[in-house]
Protein backbone atom coordinates (compact mmCIF):
# COMPACT_ATOMS: atom_id res chain seq x y z
CA UNK A 1 0.00 0.00 0.00
CA UNK A 2 1.07 3.49 -1.33
CA UNK A 3 0.67 6.15 1.47
CA UNK A 4 1.14 9.28 1.07
CA UNK A 5 1.94 12.19 2.99
CA UNK A 6 1.12 16.12 1.42
CA UNK A 7 4.63 18.34 1.90
CA UNK A 8 3.51 21.52 2.66
CA UNK A 9 4.36 24.78 5.36
CA UNK A 10 2.49 23.06 8.08
CA UNK A 11 5.19 21.89 10.99
CA UNK A 12 4.85 18.69 12.62
CA UNK A 13 4.89 16.51 9.71
CA UNK A 14 7.70 14.58 10.51
CA UNK A 15 6.26 12.80 13.36
CA UNK A 16 3.73 12.01 11.56
CA UNK A 17 5.91 9.83 9.18
CA UNK A 18 7.52 8.45 12.14
CA UNK A 19 4.06 7.11 13.55
CA UNK A 20 3.58 5.51 10.30
CA UNK A 21 7.52 3.72 10.27
CA UNK A 22 6.47 2.33 13.71
CA UNK A 23 3.79 0.62 11.72
CA UNK A 24 5.68 -0.44 9.50
CA UNK A 25 4.84 1.80 6.90
CA UNK A 26 7.33 3.73 4.57
CA UNK A 27 5.27 6.74 3.54
CA UNK A 28 6.24 8.96 0.64
CA UNK A 29 6.27 12.83 1.89
CA UNK A 30 5.15 14.82 -1.31
CA UNK A 31 4.08 18.07 -2.75
CA UNK A 32 3.93 16.29 -6.75
CA UNK A 33 -0.14 16.53 -7.84
CA UNK A 34 0.47 12.93 -9.52
CA UNK A 35 1.94 11.01 -6.43
CA UNK A 36 -0.66 12.51 -4.74
CA UNK A 37 -3.43 10.90 -7.02
CA UNK A 38 -1.92 7.77 -7.51
CA UNK A 39 -1.47 6.94 -3.93
CA UNK A 40 -3.40 4.31 -1.63
CA UNK A 41 -4.01 6.75 1.21
CA UNK A 42 -3.11 10.47 1.39
CA UNK A 43 -2.20 11.73 4.96
CA UNK A 44 -3.11 15.15 5.36
CA UNK A 45 -1.23 16.28 8.52
CA UNK A 46 -0.18 20.08 9.76
CA UNK A 47 0.09 22.40 12.84
CA UNK A 48 0.29 26.28 12.00
CA UNK A 49 -1.12 29.41 10.82
CA UNK A 50 -4.16 28.30 8.78
CA UNK A 51 -4.27 31.66 6.45
CA UNK A 52 -0.46 31.05 5.80
CA UNK A 53 -0.84 27.27 4.91
CA UNK A 54 -3.84 28.22 2.60
CA UNK A 55 -1.75 30.49 0.12
CA UNK A 56 1.42 28.10 0.44
CA UNK A 57 -1.42 25.38 -0.62
CA UNK A 58 -3.11 27.74 -3.54
CA UNK A 59 -0.06 28.78 -4.86
CA UNK A 60 0.91 25.18 -6.05
CA UNK A 61 -2.67 24.12 -6.78
CA UNK A 62 -2.84 21.56 -4.39
CA UNK A 63 -5.51 22.84 -2.62
CA UNK A 64 -7.43 21.60 -6.06
CA UNK A 65 -5.42 18.56 -5.75
CA UNK A 66 -6.53 17.91 -1.99
CA UNK A 67 -10.57 19.17 -3.10
CA UNK A 68 -10.45 16.27 -6.07
CA UNK A 69 -8.95 13.15 -4.16
CA UNK A 70 -10.57 10.19 -4.25
CA UNK A 71 -8.93 7.48 -1.91
CA UNK A 72 -9.24 8.08 2.19
CA UNK A 73 -7.93 11.37 2.93
CA UNK A 74 -6.81 12.32 6.56
CA UNK A 75 -6.79 15.75 7.86
CA UNK A 76 -4.97 15.84 11.08
CA UNK A 77 -4.90 19.22 13.43
CA UNK A 78 -4.86 21.93 11.02
CA UNK A 79 -4.94 19.10 8.17
CA UNK A 80 -9.06 18.85 9.80
CA UNK A 81 -9.34 22.93 9.80
CA UNK A 82 -7.87 23.77 6.22
CA UNK A 83 -10.51 21.21 4.68
CA UNK A 84 -13.41 23.28 6.24
CA UNK A 85 -14.83 26.22 4.53
CA UNK A 86 -13.19 28.93 6.17
CA UNK A 87 -10.91 29.89 9.27
CA UNK A 88 -11.13 32.29 11.90
CA UNK A 89 -7.16 32.51 11.62
CA UNK A 90 -6.40 35.17 9.18
CA UNK A 91 -9.55 35.21 7.84
CA UNK A 92 -8.83 32.40 5.61
CA UNK A 93 -11.11 30.89 2.98
CA UNK A 94 -9.57 26.98 3.04
CA UNK A 95 -10.51 23.72 0.73
CA UNK A 96 -14.19 23.96 1.18
CA UNK A 97 -14.87 19.68 1.86
CA UNK A 98 -16.85 20.62 5.12
CA UNK A 99 -19.42 23.23 5.08
CA UNK A 100 -18.08 24.52 8.50
CA UNK A 101 -16.29 27.83 9.93
CA UNK A 102 -13.38 27.42 11.68
CA UNK A 103 -13.43 29.28 15.25
CA UNK A 104 -10.95 30.20 17.80
CA UNK A 105 -11.81 29.37 21.65
CA UNK A 106 -13.14 32.39 23.68
CA UNK A 107 -12.30 31.72 26.93
CA UNK A 108 -15.19 31.91 29.78
CA UNK A 109 -13.66 31.64 32.90
CA UNK A 110 -10.12 32.06 34.48
CA UNK A 111 -9.06 28.31 33.86
CA UNK A 112 -10.12 28.48 30.19
CA UNK A 113 -6.37 29.03 28.81
CA UNK A 114 -5.96 28.80 25.08
CA UNK A 115 -4.57 26.82 23.44
CA UNK A 116 -5.76 23.73 24.72
CA UNK A 117 -3.30 21.14 25.17
CA UNK A 118 -2.83 17.96 26.43
CA UNK A 119 -5.42 14.97 26.71
CA UNK A 120 -9.05 14.84 26.52
CA UNK A 121 -11.68 12.54 25.74
CA UNK A 122 -13.50 11.33 22.66
CA UNK A 123 -17.15 10.78 22.97
CA UNK A 124 -20.19 10.26 20.76
CA UNK A 125 -17.79 8.49 18.05
CA UNK A 126 -19.10 6.20 15.35
CA UNK A 127 -17.64 5.50 11.79
CA UNK A 128 -15.21 3.01 10.83
CA UNK A 129 -12.32 5.78 11.48
CA UNK A 130 -13.53 5.40 15.46
CA UNK A 131 -13.94 1.25 15.35
CA UNK A 132 -13.08 0.52 19.14
CA UNK A 133 -12.41 4.15 20.11
CA UNK A 134 -15.32 5.33 22.43
CA UNK A 135 -13.98 7.24 25.37
CA UNK A 136 -10.46 6.76 24.45
CA UNK A 137 -7.71 9.79 25.59
CA UNK A 138 -6.29 11.65 22.92
CA UNK A 139 -3.56 14.44 23.05
CA UNK A 140 -4.68 17.65 21.47
CA UNK A 141 -3.02 21.31 20.91
CA UNK A 142 -4.86 23.77 19.04
CA UNK A 143 -6.52 27.14 19.54
CA UNK A 144 -9.38 27.07 16.81
CA UNK A 145 -11.85 24.23 16.67
CA UNK A 146 -14.81 23.15 14.27
CA UNK A 147 -18.12 23.18 16.00
CA UNK A 148 -20.27 19.83 15.83
CA UNK A 149 -21.84 19.39 12.79
CA UNK A 150 -23.38 16.82 10.77
CA UNK A 151 -20.09 15.74 9.58
CA UNK A 152 -18.63 15.08 13.52
CA UNK A 153 -18.12 11.74 14.20
CA UNK A 154 -16.39 12.03 17.65
CA UNK A 155 -16.73 14.37 20.36
CA UNK A 156 -14.79 16.28 22.78
CA UNK A 157 -14.88 18.88 25.09
CA UNK A 158 -13.21 22.27 26.33
CA UNK A 159 -15.16 25.35 26.85
CA UNK A 160 -17.89 23.70 25.12
CA UNK A 161 -18.23 20.62 22.77
CA UNK A 162 -16.78 20.87 19.74
CA UNK A 163 -15.60 18.33 16.70
CA UNK A 164 -12.52 15.80 17.66
CA UNK A 165 -12.95 13.94 14.49
CA UNK A 166 -14.94 14.10 11.22
CA UNK A 167 -15.57 12.83 8.01
CA UNK A 168 -17.69 13.13 4.64
CA UNK A 169 -17.28 10.89 1.73
CA UNK A 170 -13.45 9.68 1.51
CA UNK A 171 -12.67 12.64 3.52
CA UNK A 172 -11.99 11.89 7.67
CA UNK A 173 -9.94 14.13 9.65
CA UNK A 174 -9.18 14.70 13.63
CA UNK A 175 -8.18 17.43 15.11
CA UNK A 176 -5.84 15.66 17.86
CA UNK A 177 -2.66 13.98 17.03
CA UNK A 178 -3.02 10.88 17.08
CA UNK A 179 0.70 10.25 16.18
CA UNK A 180 1.33 11.70 19.12
CA UNK A 181 -1.94 9.74 21.18
CA UNK A 182 -0.43 6.43 22.35
CA UNK A 183 -2.36 3.12 21.52
CA UNK A 184 -5.36 4.73 20.96
CA UNK A 185 -3.87 7.04 18.65
CA UNK A 186 -1.92 4.11 16.61
CA UNK A 187 -5.60 2.62 16.86
CA UNK A 188 -7.24 5.71 14.53
CA UNK A 189 -4.28 5.35 12.22
CA UNK A 190 -4.69 1.95 11.50
CA UNK A 191 -8.61 2.22 11.17
CA UNK A 192 -7.34 4.62 8.81
CA UNK A 193 -5.46 2.23 6.70
CA UNK A 194 -7.93 -0.22 6.66
CA UNK A 195 -10.79 1.84 5.54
Amino acid sequence: MQVAIVKYNAGNIYSVVNALRRMGIEPLLTDDAELLKKADRVLFPGQGHAAEAMDYLKARRLDEVIRDLKQPVFGICVGQQLLCKHSEEGDADCIGIFDAEVKRFVPEKHEDKVPCMGWNKLYNTKSPLMEGIEGGYVYFVHSYYVPVCQETIATADYILPYSASMHKDNFYTCQFHPEKSGKVGERILKNFLEL
